[in-house]
């Protein structure tokens, strides 16, 4: 570099590449509300035995899915198999008693006309009534004797994931004991809990009635999970809070949402999209615009000739662009790269590009007739 400097050669100058520009357009974007909120069990059984005893079998493997109605324990069947027989004989004595009880009315019916039968007719009639009653109360032991030996075997009340046994083969139970044997949750369907605050949802219903964004029916639900994916369009909405928090000024609202491969697992804390509606904007390509230390967000126009900076008032984003509500029209020439030395009034002779959804910005001017200058 010297040795340029002492023969009196100058080093190049370097050239500022020519900016790039988009087509400023106007869009029907979704307004996206962001949120924060829970998963929770549409449903969580906690098992207990109906029946004591011996547990003697584990019937399914912890953590796996089970279906309504499966076993999941055998507990030793022996005590109600037995009772189930007494029951069994109680009830045929009853009936058998039944059926002498009815033949002694019928007799005491046809003789009738003497007060000796008539006394006889009343105590075959009270006689055959307690057979009735004896017969009622032996069926009924029959069909709790046969429950108990059938809750011998315990079953999945509801369709979930199954967690781990809290007894073990060999264990005595009991009924209604404190110890749950295991627990159930249900995590297809899941319920998704989401805090609004009510401020927001009093902007958006502000908007709404200006005719600034058109209200959907109803609202939509995207979830972003911590690895990346999302979920969009699964949800729907249940419930929503009566009331406002005091203390938060937040409500509740619960969504329902299909989770067939369990990504979704209840008492996760999520982050979501809720989009309330639709609005017209122009978007501007983030890799367009820049801020200000302050915070604002700018970008450079070409507007007939010249370089123009403009000041954004932005509603989020979509996809790639930002939704923009004012200082930029559709049609006018959004200015892209080349810009680190751009001052407000100077000359550009933008070329036109497009950006995909990587990013990525293309030369369109080989692929287009040239479009005359704003």
């Amino acid at each position: 570099m010297l040795a340029l400097f002492a023969s009196g050669v100058s080093a190049p100058a370097q050239e500022t590449p020519t900016p790039g520009y988009v087509i400023a357009r106007e869009s029907v974007v979704p307004v996206r509300v962001s949120l924060i909120g829970r998963a929770v069990a549409r449903n969580a059984t906690q098992l207990r035995p109906q029946v004591g005893g011996t547990v003697t079998e584990i019937l399914y493997r912890s953590g796996s899915r089970v279906e309504a109605g499966e076993p999941l324990f055998s507990i030793d069947p022996l005590t109600y198999e037995i009772a189930v027989s007494i029951a069994v004989a109680e009830h045929a004595r009853a009936e058998a008693d039944l059926h002498s009880a009815q033949s002694a009315f019928r007799r005491a019916e046809q003789l009738q006309g003497t007060t000796a039968s008539r006394a006889m007719f009343e105590d075959a009639e009270a006689n055959m009534l307690k057979a009735r009653a004896t017969l009622a109360e032996s069926e009924a032991n029959l069909t709790l004797a046969r429950a108990q030996l059938e809750w011998t075997t315990v079953r999945a009340p509801i369709s979930g994931i199954v967690g781990v046994p809290q007894v073990a083969v060999g264990d005595l139970v009991s009924q209604g004991q404190a110890t749950v044997l295991a627990e159930i949750v249900q995590t297809d369907p899941v319920y998704v809990d989401l805090i609004e605050p009510y401020p927001t949802r009093m902007r958006i219903e502000a908007r709404a009635a200006r005719g600034e964004i058109e209200l959907a029916q109803t609202p939509g639900l995207a979830l972003h999970l911590a690895d990346g994916r999302s979920t969009e369009g699964a949800g729907r909405l249940v419930s929503t809070s009566a009331t406002v928090s005091a203390t938060t000024g937040t409500r509740v609202l619960r969504f329902e949402m299909d989770n067939p491969a369990g990504i979704v697992a209840p008492g996760m804390f999520l982050h979501a999209d809720l989009i309330v509606g639709d609005e017209r904007a122009v978007l501007v390509p983030q890799r367009a615009a820049q801020r200000e230390r302050d915070g604002t967000l700018f970008a450079w126009i070409a507007r007939d000739g010249r370089a123009e900076k403009r000041q954004l008032s932005e509603n989020g984003s979509h996809a790639n662009a930002w939704v923009i509500s004012d200082g930029v029209e559709a049609g006018e020439w959004i200015l892209i790269d080349g810009l680190t030395n751009l001052r407000e009034g100077d000359p550009v002779a933008p070329i036109p590009v497009e950006i995909d959804e990587l990013g990525v910005v293309r030369d369109l001017a080989s692929m287009q007739e040239p479009v005359a200058a704003n």
